[in-house]
């Protein structure tokens, strides 16, 4: 909207009237949105949405890797059938292009650093496994039928109003809750963190580049953190008398812990010239800023684990 383009946002259909964030936006903003309620699993929904549209941004997903544990057969439904109602309708209507979100999981473990979009990809999750798969999908349409599809794969975003299964948020609220133990599990793992402002500039800049047409680009800084490096620095920028504790069943399986992600952005700025505009340390202090006003901590329940 802010670009001068009709926005067209699909929410998940609920009995509310709920839209999520998109709640939180000024009244001038909302009132010209147009707000599709519907499900992603529902192809006809989803084609009914589409129908218009020039430039599709596919974002809907599940995403949480513990409930992909207990209920992989809903991330079958959601991201690949999903994924594939998107692709169809596209097709149908000749949309002039569609963005599939990937995630920097597919990769795995990395068997070499950075991580470059030739790297093997791995399904060390069902989570994953169903991310291959539809990224998989969208480019057979692109070979196929010559769907113009870019697949854009973002490393891990953060940022204000980022879902409370996430590490960072789950520390920030812990923290601003008054806890002075930490839980959280795994410390060494390293991540390749984006600001929410860099990724949605990294979608827009792939949108916009023809030359990114049937290409998957990494969005990612190119720097790497651990997990606990991460923890340390919130606990600094909120109560340095702090401390970590492991809880148990925070803990990913041996085999399905993704130990190390560090993305390769040489692709998207050759294609486009992003580079991120954000660190780390002036991310996470605009991040615990929006978590501390009051009307937006008050949303997340600190006191659980949210899978």
């Amino acid at each position: 909207m802010d670009r001068g383009c009709d926005v067209r946002a699909f929410v998940y259909y609920n009995s509310f009237n709920s839209w999520g964030w998109l709640d939180t936006l000024p009244p001038e903003k909302a009132r010209g949105l147009d707000v599709f309620a519907g499900d992603i699993r529902d192809p006809n929904g989803v084609a009914k949405a589409m129908e218009g549209c020039d430039v599709v941004f596919h974002l809907a997903a599940l995403i949480a890797i513990p409930f992909s544990y207990h209920s992989p057969d809903s991330y079958v439904d959601t991201n690949i059938k999903g994924t594939l109602n998107v692709l169809q309708a596209a097709r149908r209507f000749g949309t002039e292009r569609v963005v599939v979100t990937s995630t920097s999981e597919v990769y795995g473990t990395a068997q070499y650093a950075p991580i470059d979009e030739r790297h093997p990809f791995q399904g060390q999750s069902p989570y994953s496994a169903t991310k291959i798969g539809a990224d998989r999908l969208a480019e057979s349409f692109f070979r196929s039928f010559e769907t113009p599809v870019t697949i854009a794969r973002p490393f891990n975003t953060y940022g204000p109003r980022q879902s409370a299964r996430a590490v960072i948020p789950t520390v920030i609220t812990q923290l601003l809750s008054g806890e002075t133990r930490l839980r959280l599990g795994s410390l060494s793992p390293t991540r390749d963190f984006n600001f929410v402002a860099d990724t949605v500039e990294g979608f827009i800049a792939l949108a916009e580049c023809d030359s990114a047409l049937g290409e998957e680009v990494n969005i990612a800084t190119g720097v790497e953190h651990t997990i606990g490096d991460v923890a340390n620095l919130l606990i600094a920028e909120i109560n340095p008398a702090a401390t970590i504790m492991t809880d148990e069943q925070r803990l990913r399986p041996d085999a399905s812990e993704v130990f190390r992600l560090i993305g390769d952005n040489k692709k998207i700025t050759e294609l486009t010239g992003w580079r991120p505009a954000h660190d780390l340390r002036s991310g996470i202090k605009k991040t615990v800023d929006w978590f501390k006003e009051k009307e937006n901590i008050s949303r997340y329940k600190a006191w659980l684990y949210n899978l």
